[in-house]
This record gives structure tokens, sequence and C-alpha cells, in this order.
């Protein structure tokens, strides 16, 4: 009969050792030529092991004012103090899986008085401490440990990522409001310009210079450009707006630099891409969403072996059996215990086939993450390039359109040009203007996306 247990015994120690065994990336996750080249549509871009977004938060966005809003909104965010909250409930739940080892004690007094046919009392008690203790033989308690850290990491990752957002997220909208106010001053700047036109019309036509049409023609162009402020007001309000919410404030004014005075890296190295996988909050939140799927996996797969218990109490006590002892004896006892599941075992099946395709579930949803992170450094990337080149050509359309202009004038006093073709020259340097302020604006953001495409500001 020993002989028998024994083998039975062996027989599932040896069926269940892949139990034990610890998470592992799987061998089949795409990661390599995540980056595409910006250069050549077949080929990947050639990688460095470092890493741009290793670089702390503060190294790349110098700007003081810029960085008093981070760290306000670093310590008010409510997101971000959800998360972590999370990260403290997840270290909690880890406890719980430490103390599973740990047995299970309990004081039970107990007291009795009892009387018949009107006889003297009888009284009796007890004060035993009990103890109950299952044996982690077949990794229950174990696999529910490193899910609980699986999911603590995960916790942590995901707090991290919602930093990450929070520091891009707060560069983005203060960028923002630095690229408006630029083209609020360009715009009044210009309707300036305008307004002095319309004067300069009216006194010519006074002088007999000019006629009633080209009056109109500065007047109609003047109250265009006076048009297009209420609404680049409103934009900056909105983003002043936005910019409290994430600094959990009341809307308010926003205290901010100049466009012009912004200084950004300029030189990236984007790492190999296997660094996505660890710097990544997001990927590794993935990744560890997997890993506790595994041990969930192997939780199930445990259910099917027997459970060993062993429990046990000791104490005082002056009942024995039909006789009363005063003072009372101490007593101790102990009991072993092994479950095997026989009716469950159907519901395990199902169990164990749920966990399984929640794994399968959990390992595409990683695959996904990583691929996702490829395509935002590589958008990023090559935003950053195509944002260079056009601001050479910006450049030379707005060093042009500021020629013309001055030409353009220069003609119509001679009498050699219209007055349309002088609006005409205006509302192009204005624009080509407007659109030099994009451009600057659209490079910075492809930094902070590369920034948090990388995993930047993790830390």
């Amino acid at each position: 009969m020993k002989k028998l247990i024994y083998l039975l015994c062996a027989t599932a120690l040896l069926s269940s050792c892949h139990i034990y065994k610890s998470y592992d990336r799987p061998d089949d996750i795409q990661a390599a030529g995540l980056y595409r080249d910006t250069v050549s549509t077949a080929d990947t871009l050639a990688s460095d092991t470092a890493n741009f977004g290793n670089l702390p938060w503060r190294e790349v966005f110098t700007d003081p004012q810029l960085q008093t809003l981070i760290e306000q909104a670093l310590e008010n965010n409510t997101d971000l103090q959800t998360a972590y909250l999370q990260v403290k409930e997840a270290e909690a739940a880890l406890l719980v899986g430490k103390l599973a080892y740990a047995p299970a004690l309990a004081l039970s007094p107990q007291g009795t008085i009892s009387s018949f046919d009107k006889h003297a009392a009888t009284k009796t008690y007890s004060l035993p401490v009990t103890a109950s203790w299952e044996i982690d033989l077949f990794g229950k308690y174990l696999n529910a440990k490193r899910g609980a850290k699986a999911t603590l990491m995960q916790t942590v990752a995901y707090r991290q990522a919602v930093q990450t957002q929070i520091i891009s997220g707060v560069a983005n909208l203060y960028y923002t409001l630095l690229m408006l106010d630029l083209q609020l001053s360009i715009t009044e700047e210009t309707a300036d310009i305008m307004y002095r036109n319309v004067e300069t019309m009216k006194a010519m036509k006074e002088a007999g210079w000019t006629n009633e049409a080209a009056v109109a023609q500065s007047e109609a162009a003047y109250a265009q450009v006076l048009a297009s402020l209420p609404a680049i007001r409103q934009s900056i309000r909105e983003m002043e707006n936005s910019m409290s919410m994430i600094l959990a404030q009341a809307p308010q004014s926003i205290r901010r630099g100049t466009l012009e005075a912004q200084q950004l890296p300029e030189e990236f190295s984007v790492g190999v891409p296997l660094q996505l996988l660890s710097n990544r909050p997001d990927v590794k939140a993935a990744e560890m969403a997997l890993a506790n799927t595994y041990y969930n996996t192997n939780s199930a797969r445990a259910a099917f072996y027997p459970s060993i218990t062993l429990s046990g109490s000791a104490g005082w006590t002056n009942s024995a059996g039909s006789a009363i002892i005063n003072p009372g004896k101490f007593l101790a006892s102990a009991l072993g215990s092994l479950t095997q599941p026989l009716f469950y075992r159907g519901a395990n099946i199902a169990k164990l086939k749920i966990a399984k395709a929640q794994q399968e579930e959990a390992k595409l949803a990683f695959q996904q993450s990583v691929l996702n992170a490829g395509s935002e450094v590589s958008n990023a990337l090559y935003q950053y390039q195509s944002t260079t080149e056009k601001a050479e050509a910006r450049k030379m359309q707005v060093n042009s359109a500021e020629k013309a202009a001055e030409y353009t004038k220069e003609l119509f006093k001679l009498g050699t040009s219209t007055y349309l073709e002088v609006l005409s020259a205006e509302q192009s340097l204005l624009s080509a203007r407007l659109s030099q302020v994009s451009d600057t604006f659209d490079r910075m953001q492809a930094v902070v996306s590369l920034y948090q495409a990388l995993g930047g500001g993790r830390e």
C-alpha cells in the first residue's frame, strides 16, 4: 500500500513539473525590425544601444516654466494618484499571496454549564489553539504568489505609463499654447498693418489717387484678418482649460514662455528594438498581464492534483468524556488529510481551457503592443525628419513672400500694380508665417512623441 502511495505521488510530481516553472517571454514574439528606415522604404532603421527615452524629462524639457507645470501635474493629477493607489492595492495582494504559506492559527475558547433534573450544575471549559497548514506540494500558492507579483509589476508599469502620458501631455499643451501665442501675435501685427492700409487708402482716395473700390478692398482684407483673432483667442482659452484639468486645478491662465526660446534635443538614438520591451511601460504592462495569465493557467493545472492539509490543536480542558476534571489537563491532537478532486474534474477541465484561452489572448495583446510601439517610434522619427525638411522650404517661402509684399507695395506706389495684388501678397505672407509657426510646433511635437514612444519620463 505504501509503495502504491509513493508511486502515485511520484507520478503526480513528475507530471506537474511545469507547474513550478516561472514565466519566460515567448520565443515567437516579433521584436526585430520594429523601426522603419526614414530614408529607405525597404530597410529597417539601424539602431543604437543608447536610448533617447532613457533621458530624465528635465534634460529634455528645459523651459523652467514647463518644468514647474510638469512637477505640478505629477503631484496633483488625479489619474496618477489613482495609479499610485492601484500599486498599493497590488502590493497588499502580493502580501496576501506570501502569507498563504503560513499556517492559519486561531484561539477558540469554549465553556458550557449544564444541569440535569435540578442537580448541581456542571461546568466545562476548553482553551484550545488550533492550527491548519496546507502543504503547497503542487504549486497552488506558488503560482498565486507569482501571479500577484506579476499583477504588481503590471500596475507599476501602468503607473509609469500614466506618468509618461502626463509629461508628454503637459509638454504638448504647453507648446500648443506657445504656438497659438505666436500665431496671435503675427495675426494682430498683420491686422495693424491692414488697418494702416485702410487709413492710407482713404487718404489716397481723398487725394484722388485711387477709387472707392480700392478702399473697400482694403477694408474687407482688414475685416478678414480681424475676424480670425477670436478663434485663436478661443483656442488659447481652451488649451489653458485643458492644461488646468491635467494640473487638477480650476481653469485659469497659464504662465509660459515663448516659442522662439524653446530648445529641444536635435539628435536621437532610439535603442535596439528589444529595449522597448523593458522601457515602454504599456508594453511591459502587457507582458506582465501575459505572465499573470500564465500563472493562472498553472493554478488551473494545480487544481487537478490532491491537496495535503495538516491541522492540529493544543490547549487545556476539564472535560474528560462523562467526567469533569479540575484542574484541567493539557490536550493536544494532530491530523493530516489528503483530498483528491473527483466530481469537480469536469469543472476543472473547463477552467483550464478558459485559462489557456486567456493566456493566448494576452499573448496576442502583448505582441500587438510591441508592434504599436515600433509604429509610434517610426512615425515620430519620420515626422521629425519631414518637419525638418519642411522648415527649410518654409523659410524660403517666408523670405520670398516678404520680398514679394515689399516689391508689390513699391510697384503700387509707382502706379504699375493694383491694390488687389498688394492684398494678395500680404495675405500670402500672413499664411506663410502662420504655417511656419505650425511647422515649428509640429517639429517640437515630434520630439515629444518620440520621447513618449521610447518610454521617456517613466521614472
